[in-house]
């Protein structure tokens, strides 16, 4: 099973990642988003990272060249997957609408393709449903920042494939990226961890046992995080870490996952962290160097 031509579906910052990383290893790259305005923003992040590669001597500038010249932009679907050998999908974290795109990914893409899901938590399974691929729908969970970190998840569902399985963990070696086998499950292994974390430190600053700034130093330092938990959930996105919750909240009823109250809070004001510029933090004096609100 070999791959060449690779759509990625949804241009925002994981999907515009994913397919950087695709076309700076050689493959043909259909970079794919519903809103047409979405994809400049998404090719303009790109040659961004690339300046910035370059500029640091990690990439050549003919590299970062080719790499933007094996990327196309659509925003017609059927078009950006007519010849994939591999489909990435890298929507909304929303289950009903990732079932109704694989509905639609499924009688649009070759019968050869892997279709494959970049979702933080919704079970495969779940997905694989509904198409009529079982056996070639996987995870395939990256991580953000995608062209940095190195870390994949391969998620196989019990009707995967073994040479599907096998074809997507190679090629995730081939991206210079480190496969982990997980068998699926809400959240998966890093976010079924990770979460619960988040919002342990969302309730810790809940019960006043200390501040943002505070714990997240805690963290950092006693446990030699490189990032605190709120400071992270700012980097993810709060919107993200309500959505993962709420699903490992509902597989596994428990209200241990029910999202802490100051995450709902901050979720309906519209602060969704580093990317609205306010969440746990304020980014619009120094985005590099945040200041931690006083939400009291």
């Amino acid at each position: 099973m070999t791959f060449q031509n690779i759509s990625v579906v949804g241009a925002g910052t994981m999907g515009n990642g994913i397919a950087q990383v695709f076309a700076q290893n050689g493959f043909k790259v259909s970079l794919y988003d519903h809103f047409p305005e979405v994809l400049p923003k998404a090719v303009a992040t790109i040659e961004k990272n690339l300046s910035r590669l370059v500029s640091k001597e990690k990439l050549r500038t003919d590299q970062a060249q080719a790499a933007l010249i094996n990327i196309q932009t659509h925003t017609d679907l059927a078009a950006a997957v007519a010849q994939a050998d591999l489909v990435v999908e890298a929507a909304i974290e929303d289950e009903g609408q990732k079932k109704a795109l694989f509905q639609t990914l499924d009688q649009q893409a070759p019968s050869h393709a892997i279709l494959a899901s970049n979702t933080s938590s919704i079970l495969i399974g779940r997905l694989e449903a509904a198409t009529h691929r079982k056996g070639q729908l996987i995870g395939m969970h990256f991580f953000n920042p995608v062209p940095m970190m190195r870390l994949v998840e391969v998620i196989r569902t019990p009707h995967t494939q073994q040479s599907v399985f096998d074809a997507v963990f190679g090629l995730a070696q081939t991206l210079g990226k480190v496969p982990v086998e997980v068998n699926d499950a809400p959240g998966f292994v890093a976010n079924r961890v990770l979460m619960p974390m988040i919002n342990e430190a969302a309730n810790t600053w809940n019960a006043g046992v200390a501040g943002i700034a505070e714990i997240d130093t805690v963290m950092q330092l006693g446990m030699a995080h490189p990032m605190g938990p709120l400071r992270l959930a700012d980097f993810i996105g709060l919107d993200v870490c309500v959505a993962i919750l709420e699903v490992l909240q509902t597989e596994l009823q428990n209200d241990h996952y029910a999202p802490a109250p100051i995450l709902l809070q901050l979720l309906a004001a519209g602060d969704l962290g580093q990317k609205s510029g306010r969440g746990f933090y304020d980014y619009s004096q120094d985005p590099k160097n945040p200041t931690p609100r006083n939400l009291r």
